[in-house]
């Protein structure tokens, strides 16, 4: 059963309830956060709250005590009682008046959510990725650093992807470089280098994705920040999806052609993955 911290009281997530009226219920007016607990520790979780609050700053939310969000997912993990599990927490602009007009909100509301996640089913191969026609946003109309209720464009990449027979979306942005997958960060090995879009093309900064890039170089393998295209994925030696929902997901084929992999390096680096997870983790 899911448990859910709200107003200061935690209970389970279905008698939790909020306003019809939420703006982030009804414009998507919020953000959010998605982090998980291995072995009874929260993993990377100031990096968690420090993305939280700078993604409430940029939409002139105001921004809780790093103390209230961090007591709201200690409490709820531990009501929950399982010592491997996924918290999403969230920050909405709060109740008000119909129209974007937020003059009227003024109670920003804080809930958080603890329970299990699975993205992907696991396959030993990977998972399969479909170009969608759908485009992500550029940085200036909406940037991919904000956590934003407001996921719109990757439900409905999703869903693409689905009904085209894949597991997963491969986004592309205007230039027609890659940004993401609908749910996760990109990697993929070029000649030895490991390479992942920057934010700049549309993808989140990732946790995940930044813990990678250091395990990549303690690994002794080249790590780079770079624009990807589809070509790229097609003639690269390993592609893989990061995330803190996700993991670490191999990928198997793009657009129904099979891809290179390499299972003794996805394998050690999902080994470092859970070592660091272990070794800086928050106990709750």
């Amino acid at each position: 059963m899911m448990q859910c911290w709200i107003d200061g009281e935690v209970k389970a997530a279905k008698d939790a309830q909020l306003s019809v009226l939420d703006h982030g219920l009804l414009y998507g007016d919020g953000v959010f956060e998605g982090i998980r607990c291995v072995a009874g520790k929260v993993v990377d979780l100031a990096l968690h709250l420090d993305r939280f609050e700078a993604s409430a700053r940029a939409i002139y939310l105001e921004v809780q005590p790093r103390e209230r969000s961090q007591t709201a997912v200690l409490a709820t993990l531990r009501a929950l009682g399982k010592p491997d599990a996924y918290v999403r927490l969230v920050l909405t602009r709060g109740s008000g008046p119909l129209g974007v007009d937020v003059a009227g909100c003024n109670q920003p509301r804080l809930f958080c959510i603890a329970g299990d996640l699975t993205l992907y089913q696991p396959k030993a191969a990977g998972v399969a990725l479909v170009t969608v026609s759908l485009r992500r946003p550029d940085p200036d109309m909406l940037d991919p650093r904000v956590k934003s209720l407001n996921y719109l464009n990757n439900v409905l990449a999703k869903i693409e992807a689905k009904r085209c027979g894949g597991d997963e979306a491969l986004l592309l942005n205007r230039r027609g470089t890659i940004a993401e997958a609908s749910g996760a960060n990109l990697f993929a090995r070029l000649d030895g280098v490991l390479c992942t879009p920057p934010a700049s093309d549309g993808a989140l900064s990732g946790i995940t994705r930044r813990r990678v890039l250091h395990l990549g170089r303690e690994l002794g393998v080249e790590v780079r920040e770079q624009s990807l295209t589809r070509h790229d994925v097609l003639c690269s030696e390993l592609t893989f999806l990061t995330g803190t929902g996700a993991g670490i997901v191999p990928v198997a084929s793009l657009d129904g052609v099979a891809l290179r992999s390499d299972a003794e390096f996805i394998r050690n680096l999902k080994d470092e993955a859970a070592a660091y997870a272990l070794a800086h983790g928050t106990p709750f």
